[in-house]
């Protein structure tokens, strides 16, 4: 019983250092203190990012996607979102696009197969705020492949999402 009270304050500890350390970077200006994710949905089609909790959207975004977004990501380069379950594997508070948060992206699957074509599937593929970099602003699907919202929208999200949780991006 104590490791379990023990493991819960570590990890809340581990939550409350993270804050910190987002809130002193001068990013996060608002902490926000609803409901966690427990997944994402995005809808490329319909330009949509769906955070979840259970089978409730606790928050919808509009979207942003790479700029030529129709179909999976094959191959570095090509400008595509992937698509598939993949996993939030890690967060950036110091992001060239305010904050981020990575993408699994590759999974074995999209290597073997870039792997057989011979090309590299790439990587690098967030949820992150933007555009920051001239070319970028009022365009749609502006990214190399990732996922972007306002900066205002990637504050709370950065807040919401946690590492591990699985998100689906459909066609």
């Amino acid at each position: 019983m104590n490791l379990k009270v023990g493991s819960r304050r570590a990890f809340l500890l581990g939550v409350s250092a993270l804050a910190l350390n987002a809130c002193s970077s001068g990013k996060i200006k608002n902490i926000y203190y609803g409901p966690k994710a427990d997944g994402i949905v995005v809808s490329k089609s319909a330009r949509k990012m769906y955070i979840m909790t259970g089978t409730t959207a606790i928050s919808t975004h509009d979207v942003n996607l790479g700029f030529d977004p129709s179909g999976h990501k094959f191959r570095e380069g090509d400008g595509r979102t992937p698509e598939g379950q993949y996993w939030i594997n890690r967060r950036n508070y110091n992001s060239a696009y305010f904050l981020s948060l990575g993408i699994s992206y590759p999974n074995a699957r999209d290597v073997a197969r870039a792997n057989a074509a011979g090309v590299r599937p790439g990587g690098d593929i967030f949820i992150h705020g933007g555009p920051r970099y001239a070319g970028q602003s009022g365009k749609r699907d502006w990214t190399a492949g990732c996922i972007a919202v306002t900066d205002a929208e990637m504050e709370q999200i950065y807040q919401m999402v946690p590492d591990g949780i699985p998100i689906w991006i459909q066609a």
